[in-house]
């Protein structure tokens, strides 16, 4: 079996075309195209025409390599760049006339599921209950589970893209205050599903995403020529030393230091302030670094429980553009694990 699954995400679109014969998707085909919506998104959150135009496009280049490796209909997903714009309506719509590929928009709740879902695949059971944290450039997603599915899930507002916005518009590098400010922010945002994950006392912590696997080099893991199966892990007294590293440089500048590609550059030093408050909040002195994350999720969730699980559109255009969504946890918009 053939699958494919295209992320239109802050920073790329991504698609990743997997056989999965033995039920485990074993890519044979990725490739992205950087298109940096969330630095092209207006200050009130919307994606614009340009950004628009720039997105189907390379969701339609997408679709044809799934199509010329021989994978069926791509499932499509946006992120929180997408899912939280006002004009988020238009550009589902867009994409779909212009690409024919129906995009979805999940909500971060069931990101957090389906990204646990393939953490507890990679970690295997003898990791018993597991906390996760995945990073992205809009939110942060926070799980825990002893079992397949995890007993909470929870989205918050705390991407690296959204905060480094937020709060580092004014020097670079960030002064202190704003550095200080946003820790602040992070440690009120993250005050209850902290104290949930130290009340658990999980006996795994886990970190997914992109920006925790750069984190993790940065702050001396093996590279990623070593391959998927090298452990890795990120300690908290390493990635408080990292922070300084990299508030000691100019945007411009942090991606001559190991790990940090110039792409992300721009965010790592509130990526770093956001994992390592995390850590701080929840009480865990180490997390160790899953390279399966919410695309092998969605591909496993396909594998296991039937194409049936996922709707024609997660979230349906309707007449009109959706307004800003709530912050606050919202029931998933897929079919719950069973």
């Amino acid at each position: 079996m053939r699958l494919s699954v295209i992320d239109a995400g802050s920073h790329t679109v991504r698609l990743v075309v997997a056989d999965a014969g033995d039920g485990v998707p074993l890519p044979v085909h990725t490739a992205k195209w950087k298109l940096r919506l969330s630095e092209q998104t207006g200050a009130d959150g919307r994606i614009g025409e340009a950004a628009t135009r720039q997105l189907v496009k390379a969701i339609r280049k997408a679709a044809r390599t799934a199509e010329r490796w021989g994978a069926p209909e791509p499932l499509a997903f946006a992120t929180a760049v997408v899912r939280h714009a006002p004009d988020r309506t238009h550009v589902l719509r867009a994409v779909r006339a212009e690409s024919g590929v129906r995009l979805c928009v999940l909500s971060g709740e069931t990101e957090a599921e389906l990204t646990f879902l393939a953490v507890r695949r990679w970690m295997g059971w003898k990791a018993g209950p597991i906390a996760l944290f995945d990073i992205g450039g809009g939110s942060l997603e926070v799980a825990f589970g002893r079992g397949r599915t995890p007993d909470f899930a929870v989205s918050l507002p705390l991407g690296a893209v959204r905060l480094t916005r937020r709060f580092f518009g004014h020097d670079d590098p960030p002064s202190p205050d704003e550095i200080l400010a946003l820790r602040r922010e992070v440690r009120h945002q993250l005050r209850d599903a902290g104290a949930r994950i130290r009340w658990e006392n999980p006996r795994t912590a886990v970190a997914s995403s992109r920006t925790f696997q750069q984190l993790a080099r940065l702050c001396g893991a093996a590279p990623g020529r070593h391959g998927p199966f090298a452990a890795r892990e990120v300690r908290g007294k390493d990635l408080r030393r990292a922070i300084d590293r990299l508030a000691a440089l100019p945007a411009a500048r942090r991606s001559e230091l190991p790990g940090i590609s110039a792409p992300r550059a721009h965010q790592s030093l509130a990526g770093a302030v956001i994992g390592h408050t995390a850590m701080k909040v929840s009480g865990l002195d180490t997390l160790a670094v899953s390279p399966w994350a919410l695309r092998e999720g969605i591909l496993l969730r396909h594998l296991e429980d039937g194409p049936g699980w996922w709707p024609d559109a997660v979230a349906r255009p309707d007449t009109r553009d959706a307004p800003e969504p709530p912050t606050a946890p919202r029931p998933s918009a897929v079919v719950p694990l069973r």
